[in-house]
């Protein structure tokens, strides 16, 4: 399949799946999931953060692998020690802002197109009117940003079930944000594992907020396990995606049950189903 475009079979467009490197082919070092994605049947990946390597040595397994990067995040804190995200907190402005210039740097090296920024967990008796603001503009100024190098900036909902206290958690509420930050590159990341959790109604948001939407990720609930391990539909779904017209990867961001290759049946599968 080309990684530019969707692969037609026979009348049905077959979806584009990244593989997420932060959470898949994990008993290997990070620089050596590359050659396993690709073996596995991966054109492209995703992952958390690039920053603890050297911009030049992923983009040289991206290379050797022919694999294309579609997604991977702003810097979001210390996250080994629990933050998930520095966008609404007020006292962080001048580092989320030595973050983004950290990520276009990275951006430019290993050509990805877009950038997800995660809002961060509302610290306890915050004023959440304030938390608002500070996220808006920090999301003006990155897409201002990002903008410049012709990059879309990503806004991802994150359950509370699983982050408690994550301040951005609701399709509505992050498309709310974005209305006020106003950018044209600005978009939504809709996580169906973590929408699943929040608000269900898969199928019908999105369609709803399509438009809106620039990537789309996956894990089966409950568990955040691979798509059939649980109760969401993933092959109708994934038609579903299909059929309103979704043209972009889909982010596999699940945590394999018994090993990841074990676990990708369900892709296999997928694929049979679209044979002409």
């Amino acid at each position: 399949m080309n990684p530019d475009n969707p692969g037609r079979h026979g009348d049905r467009i077959m979806p584009r799946f990244a593989a997420n490197l932060s959470m898949l082919f994990t008993e290997l070092p990070f620089l050596d999931r590359f050659g396993r994605a690709a073996d596995a049947g991966f054109e492209a990946v995703e992952f958390l953060f690039p920053y603890a390597w050297p911009a030049a040595s992923i983009r040289q397994r991206l290379d050797e692998h022919r694999l294309r990067l579609v997604l991977h995040n702003l810097p979001a804190g210390d996250w080994d020690g629990g933050e998930r995200g520095i966008a609404c907190l007020p006292e962080r402005v001048e580092e989320f802002r030595a973050g983004v210039a950290t990520a276009l740097d990275y951006a430019r090296q290993l050509g990805v197109g877009q950038l997800n920024c995660l809002a961060g967990k509302a610290p306890a008796g915050a004023d959440p009117a304030l938390l608002r603001a500070t996220l808006v503009a920090n999301l003006r100024y990155a897409a201002g940003e990002l903008a410049r190098a012709g990059l879309k900036l990503l806004v991802e909902p994150i359950n509370t079930f699983d982050i408690p206290d994550f301040f951005v958690h609701r399709s509505d509420q992050a498309l709310g944000i974005l209305d006020e930050v106003g950018a044209p590159n600005i978009y939504l990341q809709y996580d169906i594992y973590h929408a699943q959790r929040m608000e269900g109604e898969l199928a019908a948001n999105l369609q709803r907020h399509l438009a809106r939407i620039a990537h789309v990720q996956i894990a089966d609930n409950p568990g955040r396990n691979e798509p059939g391990s649980g109760e969401i539909h993933f092959p109708f779904l994934f038609e579903h995606l299909d059929r309103i017209g979704y043209t972009g990867w889909i982010g596999c961001e699940y945590r394999p049950a018994a090993g990841t290759e074990a676990g990708l049946g369900w892709m296999r599968s997928l694929a049979g189903t679209h044979r002409n």
